[in-house]
This record gives C-alpha cells, structure tokens and sequence, in this order.
C-alpha cells in the first residue's frame, strides 16, 4: 500500500540474513535485474550509498544495517521499455542529450539525482514517479541548474511536471537514456510505470 501523508513509513529492524548490501543506484538495479531475470524473488536491500539511499535518509552505516537502530522500508520499483528493451530502476531515469544540452526528461523515483534535488516532491513509497520533460533555452537552463541542488527550480514554466503511475515519452533525436547513473543508450521510446511496494530496502 502506498504511503499517506500522516501515516508512519518503516518498521524498526535490522537487514535479514538473505539480504544484499549495495553501495550505489546502479549496484540495486543490477540485483534487481539479476533476480527477475532468474525468476528468484527480490532480496532486500541494503542501502549504504546513492540517491535512493540519500533520499530516505541513509547514513552509509554497515553496522547500522545490522543493528536494531536499522528502519526497514517498502519501496517501489519503476520499469522502463526502452525501444522495447525491458529495464528496472529503483532511483531515476534520465533521458539527455551529452552535456544536458536541450531537451532533459527526467523519471524520479528519489528525490535526489547526484547534488540535484531534482525530484523535490518525489518520493519512493508513494506508488507514483515524479516526470519533468524540460524544453530550456540556454539562459533558462543555467538559471535552472543553479537552484537544483535546494530544489528551487519548480515550478518553471518551461518544464513539464507530471505525477503519475505509468506514462509513455516519445524522445527527440539524439537523446541518450540513463538508468540510476549508467548509460543505457539512445533511444527514441519509453513506457514507464511503477510497481508499488516491490523493493524491501533497509537504512
């Protein structure tokens, strides 16, 4: 079930034997991928690094993780088709031109994209990806990028926001799509949606 405002997210307890430490986005997605793709169930995660990580609060604490101070967190999990090609992120996905020059669109599931608080209203247990299709004109993008790292840069109206749990993005030429900070690779179609409450992680 999807987190309401006023309602207490997370339950106190350590990581489980059969869980997995991760340092980074992308070191969750590969576990995430590696167990649908084997058909296993998905173990939870420990978080010790990266945007979802920073997001709900990590502190990069291992022994943390082991402890009974650990909160352990229902989270979701967004899918992407990237030209047909079936993807898993569990932060962000990124779609960009190099050196964000043009158009950006942009999937948060965390709020946070590196020291961008780009996704100021996102949040992972809510069952909806946060979607910002940015069309910035050169002066536009440099003021916009200096309020990202407060999260001060929305409204603008010159980005696009939607809150929603499935859309569907047709891509300009040229546009390369990243997932949890790796390159997938260029791509003109996307269809994302969300799949609440598929990721147990622990902080």
């Amino acid at each position: 079930m999807a987190v309401r405002k006023g309602q207490t997210w997370g339950v106190p307890g350590p990581l489980p034997d059969h869980g997995v430490v991760v340092r980074s986005d992308a070191e969750a997605r590969s576990v995430v991928a590696a167990a649908r793709l084997s058909g296993r169930p998905l173990p939870p995660l420990g978080l010790l690094g990266g945007d979802l990580c920073r997001t709900l609060g990590g502190r990069g604490d291992e022994a943390r993780l082991r402890s009974e101070a650990a909160v352990t967190l229902t989270c979701d999990l967004a899918t992407a088709l990237v030209d047909g090609r079936l993807h898993v992120f569990v932060a962000h996905l990124v779609a960009r031109r190099r050196g964000w020059r043009g158009r950006v669109f942009a999937a948060m599931n965390a709020a946070w994209l590196g020291r961008w608080n780009l996704g100021p209203r996102a949040h992972p247990g809510d069952g909806l990806l946060d979607t910002y299709d940015a069309r910035l004109a050169p002066r536009q993008a440099l003021a916009v990028r200096s309020r990202l790292p407060l999260g001060a840069h929305l409204p603008h109206p010159g980005i696009t926001e939607r809150r929603t749990r499935a859309i569907q993005v047709d891509l300009d030429p040229g546009m390369v799509v990243h997932l949890d900070g790796e390159v997938v690779g260029p791509a003109r179609r996307l269809s994302l949606r969300v799949e609440p409450d598929a990721l147990t992680v622990v902080v």
